[in-house]
């Protein structure tokens, strides 16, 4: 039987919770876009997959780096406005400082650096690493769609301010 199989004991639903509590903060980080926060829920040499399909079939990272990742998702939705949804989360604990997970997904983005609006559906499918801190962090995460849904720009679109309202000329 693997630990993958077996029912977790009390203290690996606390790595189960702690899994939950890391992508929760992915969603957050990613919409408030706190950068320098999100790099943090990342080994170093975390891997970014990217698929069209609806399981995962590329086998050629999009990036090769948590730095990288970063880099490249800040530049992508450094004008976006964006709502990141996980739901119904299946983690498999693996090894004592390994997990995997798989989390049905829903995204919209507003007015990405291209000017593109979507809504979209799938998966994030994961591997976690424990480190030596004891915290857990994202090693893999290749993102799978179910649906891409193009949208037309909402003529009410507005980013919100920094102090919260719904645009600066309020």
């Amino acid at each position: 039987m693997t630990m993958a199989s077996m029912p977790p004991d009390p203290t690996r639903l606390v790595d189960i919770f702690a899994i939950q509590q890391l992508k929760a903060r992915y969603f957050r980080l990613m919409d408030t876009k706190q950068w320098d926060a999100m790099r943090t829920l990342f080994t170093d040499d975390m891997c970014f997959y990217y698929d069209s399909a609806m399981l995962p079939t590329v086998t050629e990272p999009r990036n090769r780096s948590a730095d990288e990742f970063i880099a490249s998702v800040s530049r992508l939705l450094a004008t976006a406005v964006t709502v990141h949804h996980g739901h119904t989360v299946e983690i498999d604990l693996t090894g004592e400082r390994t997990a995997t997970g798989i989390w049905a997904m829903f995204d919209r983005v507003e007015g990405t650096h291209d000017g593109r609006f979507f809504e979209g559906q799938g998966h994030y499918h994961e591997r976690y690493e424990k480190g030596e801190d004891q915290r857990w962090r994202i090693k893999e995460l290749r993102l799978t769609r179910l649906r891409y849904a193009p949208m037309p720009q909402s003529r009410d679109y507005r980013p919100a301010s920094p102090d919260g309202r719904q645009d600066a000329t309020q």
